[in-house]
C-alpha cells in the first residue's frame, strides 16, 4: 500500500510540473488587493510637509514656503530640539520684527522685500514684512497668504511667531 501511494505522489508532482512547461499557459495575475497602488505626488508631498518647520502667528498656524538654505536649516535644527518662541514687534508700519535668541549664518544680499517675505536681519532676527522695504537681508521664506490676510495678523499689534517641528 505504501508503495501505491507512492507512485500516485509521483505522477502527481510530474504531471503538475510537466503542465507548468507549456509555453501557452498565462502568466499569473495577481488579485487587484495583492497589487499595491502607485504612490502618488500629491501623497509624497504631503509626507514631505508632515516634517517640516512650522510657523505659528499667534498660535495659528500659516502656510510657508521656506527656502533651502543653511539659515533656514539652522532654524530647523533649533525647531527641532525645542519650540522656537520669538516675541515681534512692529516695526515702521511695515514690518514685525524679534530676536531669535542667537546668531544664525547668514548671506546678507540688497533685497527689495515684499508683502510676506519672511528674512533674517544681522543674523539673530527675524523679520516678517506685511509691506515692503529695501535692505541687506538673508531670505529665509514666503508666507503664503494675501497681502490683506497677512496684514490683518500683524499690522495692528505686537505678535508672538513659533517655528515648530511637527
Amino acid at each position: 500500500m505504501p508503495s501505491l501511494m507512492f507512485a500516485v505522489l509521483i505522477l502527481l508532482f510530474s504531471s503538475c510540473a510537466a503542465a507548468g512547461k507549456h509555453e501557452t499557459d498565462a502568466p499569473v495575475i495577481p488579485k487587484s488587493q495583492d497589487v499595491p497602488e502607485p504612490v502618488q505626488e500629491d501623497d509624497v508631498q504631503e509626507e514631505e510637509a508632515a516634517e517640516m518647520m512650522r510657523l505659528y502667528i499667534d498660535g495659528n498656524e500659516v502656510p510657508v514656503t521656506w527656502l533651502d538654505n543653511d539659515s533656514v536649516k539652522e532654524l530647523m535644527d533649533m525647531a527641532m530640539e525645542k519650540d522656537l518662541r520669538i516675541e515681534m514687534s512692529m516695526y515702521g508700519g511695515f514690518e514685525q520684527v524679534g530676536p531669535v535668541g542667537r546668531s544664525v549664518t547668514r548671506n546678507d544680499s540688497q533685497t527689495k522685500t515684499q508683502y510676506g517675505d519672511i528674512v533674517l536681519y544681522s543674523g539673530n532676527q527675524i523679520v516678517i514684512f506685511y509691506g515692503s522695504n529695501s535692505w541687506a537681508y538673508t531670505r529665509l521664506g514666503h508666507v503664503d497668504l494675501s497681502e490683506k490676510e497677512l496684514q490683518e495678523l500683524l499690522r495692528d499689534h505686537d505678535v508672538i511667531l513659533t517655528l515648530a517641528w511637527r
